[in-house]
């Protein structure tokens, strides 16, 4: 793959900034909804909980989320997307229900065992290093919270047993692994994990 394309498809999907990162955040809307959904399903959020969302890209699933959760935080570098969504959260922001920051799976500037859940969806392949971004996920989140991850399958680093590897390392707990197909005929298949941090 060509530099220049290459670096479209980062400012679009990877770090979306610019006209090319608005372009990158509708397009991910309409085709991660599904998955983004399906993983605060999968997790379940309830009442007072806090949940911690990892790269909420254009806010689909951090609003879901917010629909059921005391709190939801999204995370992300990228300030294009946290700007959409302020946009597509805004009545849950201003009742501050949702709160937006600058951070990644590295640094998330939460506090140690201040969440119930941490939910990210496709972009794991993104973190810049994967060891320090599953230990600090372990760190913010209060025992017994739990991680729900899903990637796109064919855009892993690794493949996902092996990712499952790494959480158990970092010290996640009852870490299961498997796939799911997202609706759609261009969809391609979701590599899934959840796992959660040992209760005291």
């Amino acid at each position: 793959m060509n530099t220049s394309l290459t670096d479209m498809l980062d400012r679009a999907f990877g770090h979306p900034r610019g006209l090319l990162g608005r372009f990158g955040g509708s397009v991910m809307a309409y085709g991660n909804g599904p998955t983004e959904r399906q993983v605060v399903d999968i997790a379940k959020p309830a009442g007072e909980e806090t949940v911690l969302v990892i790269g909420p890209g254009p806010g689909v699933g951090l609003r879901y989320a917010a629909e059921r959760a005391g709190l939801v935080i999204g995370v992300d570098p990228s300030a294009e997307m946290l700007e959409t969504c302020g946009r597509r959260c805004a009545d849950a922001v201003a009742a501050q229900t949702v709160r937006l920051r600058t951070g990644s799976a590295a640094a998330t500037g939460q506090e140690p065992a201040s969440v119930d859940i941490v939910l990210t969806v496709n972009n794991v392949q993104l973190w810049q290093d994967r060891a320090a971004g599953f230990a600090e996920l372990v760190r913010v989140l209060r025992p017994g919270g739990r991680l729900v991850l899903s990637a796109h399958e064919k855009w892993l680093p690794v493949p996902r047993h092996v990712l499952a590897g790494e959480a158990e390392e970092a010290g996640f707990a009852d870490v299961q692994t498997w796939t799911w197909q997202p609706p759609g005929a261009l969809a391609s298949t979701a590599a899934q994990l959840r796992a959660y941090r040992p209760a005291d």
